[in-house]
């Protein structure tokens, strides 16, 4: 009977052509590699494959990445033994690989996330594929399919914000195929998911606002419908009002900003010129609300910038707690009070559950919830405090 032949996977295909390119000294240590779009169509593949092969090529040391720039040789492998056999795994394979699709990486929060669930699953010999997915449900839903065709052994995804629950994300939680979404779970969908204490974060910080004496506390979002993290967040907001008989006021609410728009105040430091004229106006339109409680850091500098553009100084006019521990909060002009999700550990606990799926896919869904912390600093001052 004739043998059967063996497919070579589209990303060793890739990473041998480098691996070659490198040994017959036509690429030469310092050569800057073609771009992940030029490899993406020499080869006639998606780029989530490319980034598969050099992945594996960095972690192998033949080849490195500056962020901006590109990918370059590592070194020459003149007299070094072959490192792989064409088509053949090479031994660092061993590891499985699992993805991590996030729709961002322009803040302290995804970057504190993803080295959480990175430096967990080195530690437990899994090798990571890192996707983003630009803030986009149809993005989110073709990486899903790719990394799945590239044989993944598990997911963790950090879902795009959005009133309905991506199909791919179901279709896996159904099929019980190794997933773990994180910062959210699916409402009425048993799930493996670990997110923060969103309740008790932000009952933590509208409670803290009231002590300060505030009872005409305003809630500034993106959209919440569909996304648990940020309903979660409205319901301890509520539940500190009702606790101290504050009554909600649905005008003090604005909340249908884009996600992707409001975080470039992260990224450039300058906020959204049409997002700020908005908050500007909802300021004006009450002036007798003295505090905000945004949901997070890149709303919460966002209000922070258009208040003082009006004004309207913070805290001594308009007192602000926000959810995230943004990386440069403390050097701020005004250094904001905030809630800490702490979300290395997140990632952490993301990657452990990860592991103990894949290996046991029968076990029961679990729901972890981490713990937060209020970080009080300058942001907030009791009512009445002198302007």
């Amino acid at each position: 009977m004739a043998k059967a032949v063996q497919r070579v996977p589209l990303y060793t295909q890739i990473r041998d052509y480098v691996f070659k390119q490198i040994s017959d000294k036509v690429w030469k240590p310092g050569d800057r590699l073609p771009s992940e779009n030029e490899f993406a169509e020499q080869f006639n593949v998606s780029r989530i494959t490319v980034k598969n092969a050099l992945a594996q090529l960095i972690e192998d040391n033949l080849i490195y990445r500056i962020q901006g720039k590109g990918s370059f040789v590592s070194r020459d492998l003149a007299g070094e033994p072959k490192l792989y056999q064409e088509g053949e795994p090479s031994l660092r394979e061993e590891k499985q690989l699992v993805a991590y699709l996030m729709p961002r990486l322009g803040n302290t929060f995804t970057a504190h996330l993803l080295s959480g669930i990175e430096s967990e699953l080195t530690k437990l010999n899994y090798r990571l594929l890192f996707c983003k997915t630009d803030d986009s449900q149809e993005t989110e839903k073709e990486v899903l399919r790719e990394v799945i065709q590239l044989g993944v052994k598990g997911i963790i995804v950090f879902p795009v914000d959005g009133e309905s629950y991506s199909e791919e994300i179901l279709r896996l939680t159904l099929n019980e195929f190794p997933l773990v979404v994180v910062d959210r779970y699916l409402r009425g969908i048993e799930t493996n998911c670990v997110c923060s204490d969103n309740v008790d974060g932000a009952h933590k910080a509208t409670a803290h606002l009231i002590e300060n004496g505030h009872n005409r506390i305003g809630f500034i979002s993106t959209p919440y419908q569909g996304t648990t993290s940020i309903e979660d967040r409205l319901v301890g907001y509520e539940k500190a009002l009702a606790e101290h008989q504050i009554p909600v006021e649905h005008r003090l609410r604005l909340h249908h900003f884009d996600g992707e728009r409001i975080n470039v105040v992260l990224k450039d430091g300058v906020a959204d010129p049409e997002i700020k004229a908005e908050i500007q106006a909802f300021l004006r339109q009450n002036a007798d609300m003295t505090a905000v409680f945004a949901i997070n850091a890149a709303v919460g500098l966002t209000v922070i910038e258009a208040a003082r553009e009006i004004g309207i100084q913070v805290p001594d006019q308009l007192s602000i707690v926000f959810f995230d521990n943004y990386e440069l909060s403390a050097l701020s002009s005004v250094p904001p009070t905030c809630i800490s999700q702490e979300e290395e550990l997140m990632g952490r606990e993301a990657a452990r559950l990860l592991a103990s799926i894949i290996d046991n896919p029968k076990q029961e869904r679990r729901k972890i919830i981490t713990p937060n912390k209020l970080i009080v600093r300058k942001s907030v001052a009791p009512v009445g405090s002198p302007v």
